[in-house]
């Protein structure tokens, strides 16, 4: 890693950190990132894992206030993301590096859509669960089951997890949104942790670049905090948007057209 390199992977940490702190959605900067420092597609995927990790698990201990209670059920969802986050670790480092390459491009273009309908999917989850209740969506089981295969995409690749844990806990949580949402950032935090440990155990961590792009993810966080408070979320929103639709059509181009 060259001082360029390093200079432009602390760059996307900070912008990552930034757009943490206010709408979300850093892997679409930090990803392509690790990608256009020359890393391999998933040592960069495992390197971007382990730079954001830290500030997901901050994140989940924040609002202490709506902290779940330690019972049978949490237990449960945290056994699914473990074990979820595992499988999906696992297959990334038994997938073909160009098979990986290959569907980069989906990726980020699955990550960039769920982004930008976020807003839309909350809402109409809110209006949902005060309409109805919370039902059927409070069996612990189908709980459990539909949180299954989100841990796996976690343990895979990661970008838009948060958004489908929320769209299955909302439901759950009827018009407790904030305890849902502090659910939610707790099971992302330990489902990348576990994914962190399967890559390091593995070796499949650039560091240098990893440790970098982390540091400049802890200072932008510091900085999203206090832009949050004079830049509209919804301008922060398409910025990102746009970048990842642009990046999906250039790794697209890149990898299957050319």
């Amino acid at each position: 890693m060259d001082g360029q390199s390093g200079l432009m992977l602390f760059g996307a940490g900070i912008t990552g950190g930034v757009v943490t702190a206010i709408v979300g959605g850093a892997s679409l900067i930090t990803f392509p990132a690790l990608l256009a420092a020359g890393l391999p597609p998933i040592v960069a995927n495992a390197s971007n894992t382990v730079a954001l990790t830290p500030g997901n698990l901050v994140a989940g201990l924040a609002d202490r206030e709506r902290l779940p209670r330690w019972d049978r059920s949490l237990l449960g969802l945290m056994v699914v993301c473990v074990a979820g986050s595992v499988a999906g670790a696992t297959l990334l480092l038994v997938t073909p590096e160009k098979a990986f390459a290959a569907i980069v491009p989906l990726l980020i273009g699955f990550a960039t859509i769920l982004f930008a309908v976020s807003g839309r999917i909350r809402s109409w989850i809110q209006s949902r669960a005060a309409a109805t209740g919370p039902g059927l969506w409070s069996s612990e089981r189908l709980r459990a089951l539909l949180c299954a295969p989100v841990a796996v995409y976690g343990g895979y690749f990661g970008a838009g997890m948060s958004v489908m844990l929320l769209a299955i806990l909302s439901v759950s949580h009827g018009d407790e949104f904030r305890a849902a949402n502090v659910l939610k950032n707790l099971l992302s935090g330990l489902t990348s942790f576990v994914a962190v440990v399967v890559f390091v155990l593995q070796g499949v961590v650039a560091w240098p670049p990893t440790i970098v792009m982390m540091a400049g993810a802890i200072v932008g966080g510091f900085l999203g905090g206090r832009l949050a408070r004079v830049l509209p979320p919804d301008i922060v929103r398409w910025i990102v948007i746009v970048v990842g639709t642009i990046l999906t059509l250039v790794y697209a181009w890149r990898d299957w057209l050319r």
